[in-house]
């Protein structure tokens, strides 16, 4: 069994898909240099399943996952999902000290994580952007300047990076939402435990009321929706699409499915549906 994920090795990812599979011996880890690689991975069969950030507690959405469910490969749902925390360090290659960083490599999504941190700390520093954060620390590790790195303690420990600072992000309780992709639906989606339904849902007419009337067919049949989020459909300006989490099994619970046929019947939105899956411990 191979598994892809968003690398290279040493990523926030990697942990997460460690986190969910454990030290499995049969599962091989494969990283990807980009989500999109991970997604056409899967659809081609080079791999089994990718796991891939969906979601942060503090930036929001992964808007280049959110594009890969919505125009990536057809046929691929979400199959599992793990809530990972995110500890940020500044790391460097040994012998650079925090006063002669120029410069701080890692992925777009850290530097506001740890905004506070870089504030106080280096306040005219250049934040350069890389694929991944660990892709950052490899960098810097195996480079010959005085860059530094925000990104994780394995990588630190893969690529042989020293530990600047640690723990800077702004909040504590900061942690990634990653789902694992694949072609075929989530094991025991019938059966008990909780579980969550992710569906794209694009309007088929632009009206008065629209996504109100979406809403409302989860509404009045009391299923929770524990996530919704916009995104351009890239036809134009104003035009959007909207994803939604539904508490819930499409293929267990009435009142899920109930809902989707609903608004299906009713036409009120083209319905994509990414699949149903145990909903993952917060602990």
């Amino acid at each position: 069994m191979k598994v892809g994920y968003l690398g290279p090795p040493g990523t926030f990812a990697e942990e997460a898909l460690l986190r969910l599979f454990g030290s499995a011996a049969d599962i091989e880890h494969v990283p990807y240099a980009t989500v999109a690689e991970c997604f056409e991975a899967v659809a081609s069969g080079e791999v089994t399943d990718a796991l891939v950030p969906i979601e942060n507690s503090i930036e929001g959405a992964v808007n280049t996952t959110l594009d890969q469910l919505a125009f990536g490969p057809r046929g691929l749902l979400i199959r599992a999902e793990v809530i990972h925390p995110v500890r940020q360090h500044l790391i460097a290659r040994p012998g650079v000290g925090l006063s002669d960083v120029t410069a701080v490599i890692t992925h777009p999504m850290a530097p506001p994580q740890c905004s506070r941190f870089l504030r106080r700390n280096l306040p005219d520093v250049e934040v350069q952007a890389a694929n991944s954060t660990a892709e950052a620390v490899r960098i810097v590790a195996q480079g010959d300047d005085s860059r530094a790195a925000i990104g994780p303690l394995r990588a630190a420990d893969i690529y042989g990076g020293e530990v600047l600072a640690a723990d800077i992000q702004d909040n504590d309780r900061n942690s990634t939402r990653f789902i694992l992709i694949g072609t075929e639906p989530a094991e025991g989606t019938t059966g008990p435990g909780l579980f969550r339904t992710s569906l794209v849902c694009t309007l088929t007419r632009d009206r008065p009321g629209a996504l109100l009337a979406i809403l409302q067919e989860f509404a009045m049949r009391a299923v929770n929706l524990s996530r919704l989020e916009s995104r351009p459909t890239k036809q134009g300006i104003g035009r959007y699409m909207f994803f939604i989490d539904a508490d819930g099994s499409q293929q267990r619970d009435l009142p899920v499915s109930a809902a989707i046929r609903a608004i299906e019947d009713q036409d009120l939105a083209r319905v994509i549906s990414l699949g149903s899956y145990p909903v993952a411990s917060t602990g």
